[in-house]
């Protein structure tokens, strides 16, 4: 079987455990050793100042990802001595922890159930658990269901199409630097005292290579819309509009576009408004955009294919 070959397979059987089985153990999940590590250097940083914690951050961010690199190029020999099944079906379990598509389309699907059974209160506690970080104590019945739109729209970007992009162009030590640097802002890329300098660098790195993927799951929504009838025209103008509304460069690709596709409002007080002038969302937008997601993917995963295909030609 050629390299390509393997590559493509390794691509399919991570998607079939992702959706069959979800995430791993914690203990065995190559992700929770990367915020175990991140969690480590943060206790130990320098609080004060803005030089020391800003070196902290640009070191850890060149000794992780150095040491993925090289890790990943280790592991790649060792496996190539092993059969070649054993080969595809070990990176396909590791390429997996780099992804979730299962965790988000259940993620919304607990928010979407209690919603739309009237219990707001569990609906903003669900939101907070799974999908945000912001205080969801004060949201209403619309809001939540917005938010939920918002996170799982930007996630198809961060959790699912970044991290496969990676692993097409650069095989899985691509996919786990990239995770690892996703990583890292999402636990230090905050605007807090303790963080905002510690943060600044992995923060300014993960929206360098969030900048495609970005766009290109704007344009996947967009055209898993037209899948489902709705209008690529009106969707891709509410994308043109709207997608520079946000603080990050990079979340208002995805989530203006999915405004569009939906024909929903989003807004997060005092910070932005996707889509202004449609209504409100509510629990049955939640049920839309999880199939809008996995269409997404769907598309995601041909495309990459092709892709895969074009890079081992190229060599």
């Amino acid at each position: 079987m050629s390299a390509m070959q393997c590559q493509i397979l390794v691509l399919g059987i991570a998607v079939l455990l992702d959706l069959c089985l979800g995430e791993p153990p914690t203990v065995v999940h190559p992700v929770a050793w990367m915020g175990s590590a991140i969690s480590f250097v943060r206790q130990r940083a320098s609080k004060q100042g803005r030089l020391w914690p800003f070196l902290t951050g640009l070191l850890l961010m060149v000794v992780g990802i150095g040491g993925i690199v090289v890790g990943g190029i280790l592991l790649l020999r060792v496996l190539g001595m092993l059969p070649q099944s054993v080969q595809i079906l070990v990176s396909a379990m590791l390429l997996k922890t780099t992804f979730s598509i299962r965790g988000l389309l259940n993620a919304g699907r607990e928010v979407q159930s209690v919603l739309a059974a009237g219990d707001l209160p569990e609906a903003r506690k669900r939101l907070s658990w799974h999908l945000v970080s912001r205080d969801t104590s004060s949201l209403n019945e619309s809001q939540v269901a917005a938010a939920t739109i918002e996170s799982l729209t930007e996630n198809t970007s961060d959790s699912i199409v970044a991290p496969l992009l990676a692993f097409a162009i650069a095989g899985l030590p691509g996919a786990l630097v990239y995770r690892y640097i996703n990583t890292c802002d999402a636990m230090l890329g905050y605007r807090d005292p303790e963080r905002e300098w510690l943060g600044k660098f992995p923060a300014r790195l993960d929206d360098l290579v969030n900048l495609i993927p970005a766009r290109i799951t704007a344009i996947l929504l967009i055209a898993a819309g037209s899948l489902m009838l709705h209008d690529p025209a009106r969707a891709i103008y509410v994308w043109f509009r709207d997608r520079k509304l946000t603080a990050s460069p990079n979340a208002g690709h995805p989530m203006s576009a999915a405004a569009g596709v939906l024909c929903v409002e989003l807004e997060k007080v005092g910070h932005y408004r996707l889509g202004a002038g449609f209504r409100l969302p509510d629990s049955t937008d939640v049920s839309r955009v999880r199939r809008l997601l996995l269409l997404s993917t769907v598309l995601a995963c041909v495309s990459l294919i092709g892709l895969i295909i074009v890079v081992n030609g190229a060599h």
